[in-house]
């Protein structure tokens, strides 16, 4: 149990957390803050948060566990905003889909508390955003990727692994590095194929027409192209690097089947796709190793 959840971000991510302790009895009290105000009162409305801070600072005062539910790029100057009442027993964690930029932002402000924070990043989310999309059960039954350093408090990761149990998550253990040459294979670069898809539809002239006859199966494929704009911004470029490595090689994977589509070579097109499709059947969704 924790007595106060100082929410820096009381959109969905921050809101379903928040809402989550308190559906699971795991906190007492909820101070919240956002950019905007009209957020931070709409949250207080629909009681995701108990209090309203008019500041990121005020909003950490007295609590025992900080949640920092902002844009990746709005991290490095959260930790500013708040490191001056952070103290050892202060547990912090953020949502974000990249960690290595996070960590090395918490690294530079939070210094010798940076032991504090516990990188987080759950494997859930939705296709809108706002704190009147928070849901108490958005992260139940997902993967939660704790990506902790060297000087990570050990006792503050045992805290933050117990807390996303409790939640209904699976906790999965990973280096900062790791985590985003994974996320970028696996989430980054789909979201960036489905904006770039979108957009090569519609760039053409008859582009809407095309949309018009779009089916269940290109309705499923570009689900996530309605995501988030600046969030997706943020996300995409810092984690650039790695990114644009699993592009180079999507690129080289798209250009072989052209290819043999090309070349009419039916027979290594259909051994090309059996390929995908087997992978694609067997797939299941399993707790990885965790990894260094």
């Amino acid at each position: 149990m924790f007595e106060q959840l100082g929410l820096i971000g009381c959109g969905l991510m921050g809101g379903s957390f928040a809402l989550a302790l308190k559906k699971a009895g795991l906190v007492k009290r909820v101070v919240g803050y956002s950019k905007s105000p009209s957020t931070t009162e709409r949250a207080r409305q629909m009681g995701v948060i108990d209090v309203e801070a008019p500041s990121a600072l005020l909003a950490v005062s007295g609590a025992d566990i900080v949640l920092i539910a902002v844009p990746v790029s709005a991290t490095e100057a959260t930790f500013k905003a708040i490191r001056h009442l952070v103290t050892p027993n202060t547990l912090i964690m953020d949502v974000g889909s990249t960690k290595r930029d996070v960590v090395d932002a918490a690294r530079r402000v939070l210094r010798d508390h940076v032991g504090c924070f516990v990188p987080a990043h759950p494997i859930t989310g939705k296709e809108v955003s706002g704190v009147e999309h928070a849901d108490a059960n958005l992260y139940a039954g997902k993967q939660v990727i704790l990506t902790p350093i060297e000087r990570t408090y050990t006792v503050q990761l045992l805290k933050a692994s117990k807390l996303w149990t409790a939640l209904g998550c699976s906790v999965v253990q990973m280096s900062p590095q790791a985590h985003d040459a994974a996320y970028a294979a696996v989430s980054h670069l789909p979201h960036l194929i489905a904006f770039a898809l979108m957009n090569g539809i519609t760039g053409q002239q008859q582009g809407k027409d095309y949309l018009a006859l779009a089916g269940p199966g290109f309705r499923d494929f570009t689900r996530i192209a309605a995501s988030e704009p600046k969030m997706w911004r943020d996300i995409l470029i810092a984690n650039r690097e790695e990114l644009l490595e699993q592009s180079q090689i999507f690129q080289r994977s798209l250009q072989a089947l052209e290819k043999l589509i090309a070349a009419n070579e039916g027979d290594a097109l259909e051994q090309s796709i059996d390929q995908a499709s087997h992978t694609r059947a067997n797939w299941r969704i399993s707790s990885p190793k965790n990894h260094k």
